[in-house]
């Protein structure tokens, strides 16, 4: 394990990931994801009582997604833990830089720590971030464990994986580089040397050539992704099957995955009465493992766990709603527009009344008032809020 996790450090020694450039601004749009309301209210319905909460970015690489959890959550301390002293200093950099800690807010903080040693950290943490880590370490079910035990109750853990349906390509060429480096295997830039030339030989209409050129080729045109896909040293990718074995190992309970669309059977066999009747004694991870055999296209799993204990609120009852404070989501692009993207990034119309209730969310701040009094000055009914609050438009409390 010591010998796999030194390998691991020395690719991201070599090449620091993710390779984004260092601004000095904050960082563009967001990741709603990332966004300690947005995700709260996704997974529990509601917005979060506390802002002021501790973060934990779990292989923070290079700091991209630290920035991002600093620059969403301002008034929660946020710490990333790498393997890669490389990495960390190039972290540090970019949060420096883009000038993303400023006066009266808590600066990020960065130390070099394997995930395994995670339980030297002092507390518990609301949010756990962990993107593109678990699927590189030698035990990731030692590795989620290790992050389990540092989740404080009530808390969110954000985890993004591999699933091999989709990364099949991806396999056949790292096992390719692989044969034709022998033993220089280990020695990164050989490898990204080799696999470049193989893309280069290979005929254009061959199929490896074409899924690279489709799905990843322009953000491989630079190294240090060419090398985190091609000739990582250590990898696993999942399915259905064997994710939940991880995600059972946690303790932790499963809220479910943040592409909620994806996982719609309806969208692939609602055109079928007896596949769709048939479908329904399926149990949850069944219809999951269906879909992703029906639909292998997906190349990761993108989910939220939780620590109980956690509210739910479907916002079913009438009279609650009408009490709930509403707030406009802090994750939309083009705002105040009646065209603008969404937490997603996809492009949405909002309709007069819509329109004019999210205004007056906006104006929902110095003395709040509730969504039963916003309506009495809106052409929005109750279906209406809730369509808002179903499509993270709105956060409800």
């Amino acid at each position: 394990m010591e010998e796999v996790s030194s390998a691991v450090k020395r690719l991201y020694d070599t090449y620091p990931f993710p390779p984004d450039p260092l601004l000095d601004e904050p960082p563009p749009g967001y990741n709603w994801r990332w966004s300690w309301p947005a995700a709260y209210s996704f997974c529990t319905g509601q917005k979060p009582k506390h802002l002021d909460i501790r973060i934990l970015d779990a292989g923070c690489g290079t700091g991209s997604s630290t920035e991002y959890l600093i620059q969403l959550n301002p008034e929660a301390s946020v710490l990333g833990i790498d393997l890669s002293e490389g990495a960390i200093q190039t972290a540090q950099e970019r949060c420096r830089r883009s000038g993303i800690s400023t006066p009266g807010t808590p600066s990020p903080e960065f130390r070099r720590l394997s995930l395994y040693d995670a339980t030297q950290l002092e507390g518990q943490f609301d949010f756990i971030n962990c993107v593109g880590v678990l699927h590189h370490l030698p035990d990731p079910i030692r590795g989620i464990q290790t992050l389990a035990l540092k989740l404080a109750p009530g808390g969110l853990m954000h985890i993004f994986v591999y699933a091999e349906l989709g990364r099949w390509e991806i396999q056949l060429m790292q096992n390719a580089i692989a044969l034709l480096q022998g033993n220089k295997q280990g020695d990164y830039k050989d490898g990204v040397k080799i696999g470049r030339q193989i893309f280069e030989a290979l005929p254009e209409n061959n199929r490896l050539v074409k899924y690279e050129s489709q799905r990843w080729g322009l953000e491989n045109q630079r190294d240090e992704c060419f090398a985190d896909m091609y000739v990582h040293p250590q990898e696993i990718d999942y399915n259905i099957n064997s994710l939940f074995e991880l995600i059972d190992a946690s303790g932790l309970e499963f809220i479910g995955f943040s592409n909620p669309n994806y996982w719609n059977l309806e969208r692939l066999i609602g055109n079928s009465p007896e596949l769709r009747e048939r479908s329904k004694d399926l149990s949850d991870r069944q219809r999951y493992r269906l879909i992703e055999l029906l639909d292998p296209e997906i190349s990761h799993y993108e989910f939220f766990l939780g620590r109980s204990p956690l509210p739910r609120n479907t916002w079913s009852n009438d009279q609650a709603l009408l009490a709930a404070i509403p707030e406009r989501s802090p994750c939309m692009n083009g705002w105040p527009s009646q065209n603008l993207f969404d937490y997603n990034y996809q492009i949405i119309s909002l309709s007069d009344a819509e329109f004019q209730f999210l205004n007056a969310c906006d104006e929902n701040t110095d003395s709040p008032r509730t969504v039963g009094e916003l309506l009495t000055q809106s052409q929005l009914d109750l279906d209406g809020v809730r369509s808002l609050q179903a499509r993270q438009l709105i956060l409800l409390s």
